[in-house]
């Protein structure tokens, strides 16, 4: 999503070398401990800003968590989604940006201390005011209650800051005013037709880059559709969380990037059509290749097959560009940050 180089130079004035997403767990907050664990990241020289309260979402968890949950050599890795949930899903967090000189991520590293409070050195955070211990926690089966996390490098912190302040506080991304994420649904690729899909786009004037095929991990879906699980008050008939694993998990997808001229979300979306087939204008991808429709998902109790989906605006598409193709694709795009206060 950046030109920015691997080492982490400057660009357009934003350096994630400098910035740092600072999560206070919900066993801090529980405890009232917040205040005085930013005041502590403050008294080890760096700027603390943005402070925000919020209720965690599982999609939230599971992007910040990703590294972990892929994990399939940990002896937990089985059990280790339910961990997540059980410890962060609906439970309160604050977070806040850290600012500082390059390298301010291992430096909170060191400020925070070892992941098991009873092996963290004194005068760290986690040893100074942590009760758990990994022991406990794997006695338990749960999460050890280690009170805050700061990100591990840049990347970490671009990630992180998309999930908790996105859309919130957003990144004005220059760049995705040209470009949409397409996305060839489950139904789409199981029935063939993503070639027919991404040709249609082209032929609508869009220059198609960066085809990949992608096997869908559940988090992938949830932070895709996170205004779906936001509002799923909204669908008293459906379990959207059951309905998007069912559709999604494990399941085979087609990703590219469209190119074009401003307004190029607004012309895909016209040109994939309504998101019920049969009431799709004919022309329209939906309209022509879709055999589903909204009243028979609704009597099936799941979501509709309707074959693609194209970023809604260039802040939907920042996010589909991290949660498709990863922060280790951002060298893609350049995008233009807002400008950063001056370093302490």
């Amino acid at each position: 999503m950046s030109r920015k180089p691997a080492s982490g130079a400057v660009v357009e004035g934003v350096d994630f070398d400098r910035w740092a997403v600072v999560l206070c767990k919900p066993d801090a907050v529980a405890r009232g401990l917040a205040p005085d664990i930013l005041e502590r990241i403050s008294a080890a020289g760096c700027t603390v800003t943005a402070r925000m309260d919020v209720i965690a979402q599982p999609w939230q968890v599971h992007v910040v968590y990703r590294d972990l949950l892929a994990d399939t050599g940990r002896r937990d890795a089985r059990d280790l989604p339910a961990y997540v949930d059980a410890a962060y899903a609906g439970k309160p967090v604050t977070l806040a940006l850290a600012h500082g000189e390059p390298g301010i991520h291992a430096r909170l590293r060191q400020v925070v201390g070892h992941t098991d409070p009873s092996r963290a050195a004194a005068g760290t955070i986690r040893a100074d005011l942590g009760t758990d211990s990994l022991t406990a926690a794997r006695s338990g089966k749960r999460l050890v209650h280690n009170l805050v996390h700061t990100s591990d490098d840049p990347d970490a912190a671009r990630r992180e800051y998309g999930t908790w302040y996105g859309p919130g506080l957003r990144l004005h991304v220059s760049d995705f005013e040209r470009c949409s994420v397409v996305l060839c649904k489950p139904d789409a690729v199981e029935r063939g037709l993503a070639d027919a899909v991404l040709e249609r786009i082209t032929r609508a004037g869009a220059s198609v880059t960066h085809r990949v095929d992608v096997t869908v991990q559940p988090w992938q879906a949830h932070v895709h559709y996170w205004d779906l699980l936001a509002d799923r008050d909204w669908f008293p008939d459906r379990d959207i969380p059951a309905c998007l694993d069912a559709v999604y998990a494990g399941r085979q997808v087609t990703v590219a990037l469209a190119h074009g001229e401003p307004g190029i979300h607004a012309r895909l979306r016209r040109l994939i059509g309504y998101f019920d087939p049969p009431r799709a204008a004919a022309g329209t991808i939906r309209g022509d290749l879709g055999t589903d429709s909204l009243k028979t998902a609704l009597g099936q109790r799941r979501l509709v097959h309707n074959l693609v989906h194209t970023s809604d605006d260039p802040d939907a598409a920042r996010r589909d560009f991290g949660t498709w193709y990863g922060a280790g694709r951002r060298n893609l795009f350049a995008p233009d940050l807002p400008a950063q206060p001056p370093t302490p």
